[in-house]
């Protein structure tokens, strides 16, 4: 399966919130899509039901295939720690969450496209993979020649969020990745438990 690029409305739609970021059309169609519109009967989910609905969210949140996301989970059931937890520090630490939560795009997907055409540089050098598991301490900055992009500015311009684990420096439009996050510091409203249970079936 290749990554989703269809409407992210539906999707946010179907999760019954706005994972995306802000969504005028979700706010005017907060209930999941479907022929009857709102008025369809739905029954009570299995508890299978809502597990997968909950990884699938975080998979959609993060932009992460199936098969990586398997191999994530592997890797934080190996390491120290609660393994659900674990799970969401490895997918926040990844270089284009923390491209997005810097604010140099407005959303995961464009923050993906940043550093996939090598706008972005870790500890000096160009890091083009997307996936890549950022340290303590590692700086992630805009390459040289990318710094007068019309597009990281105005993302920037409209960036308000700050986050207690990355520092922002925007007269050098560079950054550090300070600390992996807590989980009580993600925003995100995922219920990893139920993502832990799903994969341990």
């Amino acid at each position: 399966m290749a990554r989703y690029t269809g409407p992210k409305t539906k999707i946010a739609r179907k999760f019954g919130e706005a994972i995306f970021g802000e969504d005028k059309s979700f706010e005017k169609r907060n209930y999941p899509p479907g022929q009857h519109g709102n008025n369809r009967r739905r029954g009570k989910k299995s508890e299978y039901a809502i597990q997968l609905m909950e990884k699938q969210k975080a998979k959609y949140t993060y932009g992460i295939l199936e098969r990586q996301f398997r191999n994530m989970f592997k890797k934080a059931t190996a390491a120290p720690g609660i393994t659900g937890e674990v799970l969401l520090q490895l997918c926040e630490s990844r270089l284009d969450n923390v491209v997005f939560r810097m604010g140099l795009s407005r959303s995961r997907r464009g923050a993906r496209q940043l550093v996939s055409h090598r706008h972005v540089t870790v500890n000096g050098n160009i890091v083009n993979i997307p996936s890549y598991q950022l340290k303590a301490g590692d700086v992630v900055a805009v390459r040289e020649k990318s710094k007068s992009l019309e597009a990281i500015d105005n993302a920037l311009n409209a960036s308000s969020s700050v986050y207690e684990w990355i520092t922002w420096n925007n007269d050098t439009k560079s950054g550090t990745f300070v600390s992996v996050p807590e989980r009580i510091q993600i925003p995100e409203n995922i219920n990893e438990q139920f993502i832990v249970e799903l994969y341990s079936k």
